[in-house]
């Protein structure tokens, strides 16, 4: 015998396919081919970095470059708790680099020591209190370690200019600007280095802000458009170690 289908079940059906068509809205789509491609050659670029650098000797003069290179190689390889290890056998060998050692501070915060992380970044403040990126990293790292409340009660107050997009970049964590704002700050007549370097940190750090926040999806978008971006990798040494950053956030999410 045919059960008849009541008006209520025909609800319930329909809720259930809206609620799954939603979920399956903002789940995370794949990788694009072009950072799959970036991310299979920057490992065999990172692994081919770390073979030489298998065993240091601190007795050699050149051992505090050779754990920057095997720290920075180890990140770039996502071993965070190997690359927090080597940069502080930089610090162990030299105490000098330790309130410049910013890496060390972003390092710990990917191996998941932002209490740690968060007193690296105080450090650096004292060795530079101009530099807003920073107080940017000071703030996530307490975001991860007390929450977002403690985190923009302790958010550093800079008085002197920073280079930009970061006096824009940093109203974005005072919530005195919203990512949209940011972005529309951007002068339309700059260079396309400039330009491309405005977008690259305001895409990172709109993304990195979107991960702390636990909104992963949103977060993958603004990291993907940080990791396409021509500019940091031909900029030298901490853009490229930025888009890095970028780059291992992005697949961390994954």
């Amino acid at each position: 015998m045919q059960k008849l289908i009541r008006p209520c079940h025909v609800v319930s059906i329909l809720l259930m396919y809206v609620v799954q068509m939603t979920a399956t809205a903002d789940e995370p789509k794949e990788v694009p081919a072009a950072i799959s491609r970036i991310q299979e050659q920057v490992t065999a670029d990172a692994k081919k970095r770390l073979e030489p650098l298998s065993t240091i000797d601190d007795q050699q003069p050149q051992a505090i470059g050779k754990y920057s290179s095997r720290g920075d190689a180890q990140m770039f390889l996502a071993d965070f708790k190997a690359a927090v290890g080597d940069y502080q056998s930089m610090v162990r060998l030299d105490p000098a680099t330790d309130t410049s050692h910013w890496r060390l501070g972003i390092a710990l915060f990917f191996a998941g020591q932002p209490k740690e992380a968060a007193a690296q970044f105080d450090k650096y403040h004292a060795f530079d209190n101009v530099d807003r990126e920073n107080g940017i990293w000071r703030f996530l790292s307490h975001y991860r370690a007390y929450g977002p409340e403690q985190a923009r009660k302790e958010l550093l107050k800079y008085e002197k200019d920073d280079r930009p997009p970061f006096p824009e970049v940093y109203r974005l964590f005072d919530g005195s600007m919203t990512p949209e704002q940011v972005l529309k700050s951007i002068p339309e007549d700059l260079s396309d280095a400039q330009k491309n370097s405005r977008l690259f940190y305001s895409h990172l750090y709109i993304g990195m802000l979107q991960v702390v926040e636990g909104k992963d999806a949103e977060a993958k978008q603004s990291l993907a458009k940080a990791i396409e971006n021509p500019w940091p990798r031909e900029a030298g040494f901490g853009p490229n170690y930025m888009w890095h950053v970028a780059r291992l956030q992005y697949f961390e999410l994954k």
